[in-house]
């Protein structure tokens, strides 16, 4: 039952034109209650058209959008607009892209996967092959290690330009692990390079026991077949890891005793500390989290009652725990965490938070099971430096302003 008052606000806020959230609504009155709206007076577009589902035009905002050019365009990435969805699965649609090569057109009839190297018996897998395997359905996170930013970044900023490197679905394949023992891994293997069938050749070496845990080679997500951007017609997928040693279109599997230190693990993907080492072979992604609601770029529209929600996440597991500030750090406040949560998943928190009007400052952090906590961006600075451009996992605030904007802050 909604409170009558709640109503009557809701009833204001739609003649403004906005609703409670802020988000814009039509000025027109003729489709408010008690009048009948324009849309129940006529038919509605026939089924199957189109064929291929598509969101409503009103929704046509919420989209992926481009990080950085670049001069081909095809060394590329798109972020998820996080901002705008609910839940924790990403639509495949709006799931996140990092391209090296650009996306290759392949024909699944011809794909292959070859497996060699230190194995009883080299194999060549075609897709019918590999889908005859016992399949398993997962939910993961998968992130790119360039997400988030060790600069400053503008006011303006959105939580999809400040964490959008980001995105959760459902993978079905098979298990690493059931390929590997149909080819026999022999003593001494310690490593695996998966290459995939880009133009760049996406090159990665992968620890043998990572590749008997918890490894996928997947085929489809979220129901339906991998979109071509996320590595159709196959996949890596190495839960917690970060998001390029997922190889995608993968067409070889080499086994070999240690890592075969290819560009993408000596050129990049290597964390530069303030000493001058690198740090290279940093595979896990932290416990991160980040406020989705309120958030940059987002307005209040006067004080009351919201919901502050977001996303939480960490590659060693499960999320055990989200603190939430709405005073800079002073007091937090234990959010709830909502079902299901599931190791090295997207889990998604809510608070409930009364605004009284006076500027804020919000923060989440995120607790994972094996009791690391997400640190500030002043203890993580302190660590790591200002060389680096992977694995950011900083607590990401943002500022709520007396008119209700919300900006970034860093």
């Amino acid at each position: 039952m909604v409170p009558r008052r709640g109503v009557l606000k809701g009833a204001a806020a739609l003649a403004a034109g906005t609703t409670a959230t802020g988000r814009a609504v039509s000025q027109s009155r003729s489709n408010l209650p008690p009048n009948i709206p324009e849309w129940m007076k006529t038919q509605g577009a026939t089924i199957l058209s189109p064929p291929y589902g598509l969101p409503s035009p009103f929704e046509k905002n919420v989209i992926r959008r481009q990080r950085t050019r670049t001069p081909t365009q095809t060394a590329a990435t798109t972020t998820t607009p996080l901002q705008d969805l609910q839940g924790i699965i990403t639509p495949n649609g709006l799931h996140f892209e990092r391209d090296h090569g650009g996306v290759p057109a392949i024909d699944p009839d011809q794909h292959r996967l070859m497996v060699h190297g230190l194995v009883e018996r080299p194999l060549i897998f075609t897709m019918d092959d590999l889908t005859r395997f016992p399949s398993v359905s997962r939910l993961y996170f998968i992130e790119c290690s360039g997400n988030g930013s060790w600069n400053v970044l503008p006011p303006a900023t959105t939580a999809q330009e400040s964490r959008g490197l980001l995105s959760c679905a459902e993978w079905t394949g098979v298990p690493l692990a059931t390929v590997l023992a149909e080819a026999g891994v022999k003593p001494g293997a310690a490593w695996l390079l998966a290459e995939g069938a880009d133009a760049a050749a996406m090159t990665r070496s992968v620890p043998i026991a990572k590749a008997m845990d918890d490894a996928l080679l997947c085929y489809s997500q979220n129901g339906e077949r991998l979109r071509p951007e996320q590595g159709y017609p196959l996949r890596l997928l190495l839960p917690g890891f970060e998001g390029n040693m997922s190889v995608k279109w993968l067409r070889r599997l080499k086994l070999g005793d240690q890592p075969f230190q290819t560009r993408e693990e000596t050129g990049q993907y290597s964390d530069l500390m303030p000493n001058g080492v690198a740090r290279q072979f940093t595979f896990v992604m932290e416990a991160n989290s980040i406020i989705t609601f309120p958030s940059g770029g987002q307005r209040l529209h006067g004080p009351g009652s919201y919901e502050i929600s977001g996303l939480a996440w960490s590659g060693r597991g499960r999320v055990t725990g989200v603190e939430v500030s709405t005073d800079g750090g002073r007091q937090w406040r234990r959010a709830a965490l909502q079902e299901p949560v599931l190791t090295k998943c997207l889990t998604r928190f809510r608070l409930p938070w009364t605004w009284d009007g006076a500027p804020a400052l919000l923060l989440s952090r995120s607790i994972d099971e094996t009791g690391y906590i997400q640190p500030s961006r002043a203890k993580l600075v302190a660590v790591r430096g200002l060389n680096s451009h992977y694995h950011y996992n900083a607590i990401q605030p943002w500022q709520v302003a007396a008119d209700g904007t919300v900006t970034y802050v860093a």
